[in-house]
């Protein structure tokens, strides 16, 4: 008898085991990877085929059968199904979700492809034949040109009808791959590589002459050219056979990166979260078509059928969009490294501000460390000038603009350059304040504070819900209610106002919510259409503006106050990475950093653009205080519609978890909690945070498995967490 076994394609976290169904004789030929459809309990869903086998086995029940299968081939590649449940056991998440990440739409959507009518020349014709019939000669004049063409292109039927019962034309259904990016095209530059650029390509490359795996560190200061080096060693892959991925943080740095490698390579393919579904299946049949041998994205790019894989770059290694925030809350750079493994790839983790884990890793020699110490035609690196914006208060100046910057606009304006100023905040007032209370208006869902907006509304951007602004304080009933802070919007204002000449762009997640939005804004302001282009931390995000010569960091501090072990680390990476921004091309570069603390030991760094000395201070610190690189991180969040409910559970598993893990431990170990999370409330459930920090993640994974605790929906687990409370 032939059965299988089965992933349920189902959400619930306590199914997390595969099931065995009877392969029925007409679906003999179904394998591992093939997607089902299956009876499961009173429904029928689909699911996953693990494996496959012949038995003479006797069940103590009645094995239901396979009733049919959702695609003509096989779904999930060996190396996709290794990878799925390796993502499974690593972050304790449930096989059909980490499978599901494989998938280019919603669960239980099954996608159509979309094919068109072409006609087609089959057989030899004479003009001579067709003069008395010039409908019939235009069309095959045509299809002699073009070779095929498109049916909906011809205006005679009739004459169409004719030539195909002649047969010397024939009308076939072709499917059409639906891709976004297929229209761009860019002119390739010839570019002689540097001394440090040749040699970090001629390292690398010894690993992928011998096929096998190796992580590599390439620490370069922004402008030094490591997408240059990613193209080399994307070029020494493809000529040997070997396919590339090369990720990148966020949408918004997409399409430069591909209108870099499409200069050099006509089969790159682009995938990420923001194509329709319809477009990510198509990728998907490229791929398995064999049409691609680069695929370009955002971590989704990982999850992918490619298969031979020699090269992986993780490109703005440094950048916390790489994690998940939602299930399964993976670490796209743990995963990537972990691909790279299974296909004996090659890995390059890129950056100007590595990540303090990879750089010690580099230290210790896990990854090899290569440098680019200088920009391209060794221009300068861009000055840097912090402004204390206590004194421009003390001054007189309440506005969000330092006098410094002002001047520095203007002159950049006067020069026909061209400006980029980041404010990390998004809405047109941070918050709205009683000012006799001091109570600050809550989400009433998750308790996060609430930002003003400009058509006079509150927004929460963690649950995306909208109230209108109270005119009476809800505490304590007064009507003292004040607007405060500085949001994308009222900066707008502020620069519309203060600089009215200045043709001004916005760039955060409100303006960028539909397709290719990004890229829009990015080629206005590339094309010179407006002077300065403001925004969230997008606008300081790897691009590359030949015309900016200046930039302005607002509130560049604020992140220190935050109470995080990492808080230092994201104001040195912002400062810096917004600074690369300025002064790439012939133009001098020169940044504006407006601090509040600005005798902050990492300000001051940030101001050098000393990386190492950074991260050896802050090494320091790390190591003293037990925390990353030096130990990993496990974060819990207990969830309960009673608050004394999850308060309780959460204290009772932390008590246990002294009990039998710290107790007995061989390696340090350590927790901390319950405390209230930072969203302390969202969709009407109470939540508790407790961390664990540990030397060894399997002691851990065991307690937590053990306890079932993966399987428990009011218990979410977070591997490397990007912030601890």
């Amino acid at each position: 008898m032939l059965v299988a076994e089965i992933c349920a394609n189902v959400t619930a976290k306590n199914v997390n085991e595969t099931y065995t169904y009877a392969v029925p004789k007409h679906l003999k030929f179904l394998q591992t990877g093939w997607r089902v459809i299956v009876p499961f309990g009173r429904q029928t869903i689909d699911g996953f085929i693990i494996g496959v086998r012949d038995t003479d086995e006797t069940f103590n029940f009645e094995l239901k059968e396979i009733q049919s299968a959702v695609d003509t081939e096989a779904w999930f590649t060996p190396e996709m199904i290794k990878l799925s449940q390796w993502l499974s056991d690593f972050y304790l998440c449930p096989l059909a979700q980490s499978m599901a990440l494989f998938m280019p739409g919603s669960r239980s959507k099954k996608i159509q492809p979309k094919f068109e009518r072409v006609i087609k020349l089959i057989g030899n014709f004479d003009e001579k034949n067709f003069t008395s019939s010039p409908a019939q000669l235009k069309i095959l004049k045509l299809l002699r040109e073009n070779g095929e063409v498109s049916f909906s292109k011809i205006k005679s039927s009739s004459a169409l009808k004719l030539l195909v019962e002649k047969k010397i034309i024939a009308v076939e259904n072709r499917r059409v791959l639906r891709d976004s990016y297929e229209n761009i095209k860019t002119a390739a530059k010839e570019i002689t590589l540097t001394p440090e650029q040749n040699l970090a390509v001629e390292t690398v490359k010894l690993a992928l002459r011998l096929k096998c795996f190796q992580g590599y560190l390439l620490h370069g200061v922004t402008g030094s050219g490591k997408t240059q080096v990613y193209i080399e060693l994307t070029k020494f892959v493809r000529q040997s056979g070997r396919r590339a991925v090369i990720l990148v943080p966020e949408i918004a740095l997409t399409g430069q990166i591909v209108q870099n490698f499409k200069a050099h390579f006509s089969d790159v393919l682009v995938i990420h979260s923001k194509l329709s579904i319809a477009e990510r299946s198509d990728a998907f049949y490229k791929i398995r078509n064999g049409e691609v041998g680069i695929v370009i994205g955002a971590r989704s790019a990982l999850f992918t059928p490619i298969e031979n894989v020699g090269l992986i770059v993780v490109d703005e290694e440094h950048d916390h969009s790489y994690k998940q925030e939602n299930p399964p809350y993976y670490h796209a750079r743990i995963v990537a490294e972990e691909f790279a493994k299974f296909h004996n790839a090659a890995i390059v983790f890129g950056s100007a501000t590595p990540s303090l884990e990879n750089y010690h890793r580099a230290k210790i020699g896990e990854l090899k460390y290569l440098e680019l110490p200088y920009r391209v035609l060794n221009q300068p690196l861009p000055e840097i000038e912090i402004v204390d914006m206590r004194a421009e208060l003390a001054g007189g100046n309440k506005s969000v603009l330092s006098g410094a910057l002002k001047n520095l606009l203007t002159e950049t304006l006067t020069n026909n350059q061209q400006a980029i100023i980041l404010l990390n905040r998004r809405g047109y007032s941070t918050f709205v304040m009683c000012r006799k209370c001091g109570a600050v208006i809550k989400c009433p869902n998750c308790g996060k504070v609430m930002t003003y907006h400009s058509d006079k509304t509150l927004r929460c951007h963690t649950c995306e819900i909208e109230i209108e602004p109270p005119k009476i304080c809800p505490k304590c009933g007064s009507d003292k209610i004040k607007f405060l802070g500085t949001g994308t919007e009222k900066l707008e204002e502020t620069l519309r106002e203060e600089l009215p000449s200045a043709k001004i762009l916005r760039m955060d997640k409100d303006t960028t919510t539909k397709k290719f939005a990004h890229e829009q804004i990015l080629a206005s302001f590339r094309r010179g259409d407006f002077d300065i282009l403001f925004g969230t931390q997008m606008v300081a995000k790897g691009h590359d503006l030949e015309k900016v010569s200046a930039v302005g960091i607002l509130s560049a501090d604020a992140v220190l106050f935050f109470p995080d072990f990492r808080s230092a680390e994201q104001c040195f990476d912002l400062i810096v990475q917004a600074a690369g921004r300025a002064g790439r091309a012939d133009l001098p570069g020169k940044v504006i950093v407006q601090a509040y603390n600005a005798n902050a030991e990492t300000i001051k760094l940030a101001r050098q653009q000393e990386y190492k000395n950074f991260a050896e201070t802050e090494l320091i610190k790390r190591e003293f205080g037990f925390f990353p690189p030096y130990n990993r991180l496990v974060k819990l969040i207990f969830t309960a519609k009673d608050l004394e409910k999850a308060r309780d559970f959460a204290e009772r598993i932390v008590a246990t978890f002294r009990q039998e893990v710290i107790s007995n431990a061989k390696a340090r170990v350590e927790i901390f909690g319950p405390i209230v999370a930072a969203v302390g409330k969202l969709y009407g459930e109470f939540r508790f945070a407790v961390l664990i920090k540990t030397l060894d993640l399997e002691i851990v994974r065991g307690f937590l498995r053990f306890h079932n605790l993966h399987k428990l929906p009011e218990v979410q687990i977070d591997f490397d967490p990007t912030f601890t409370d």
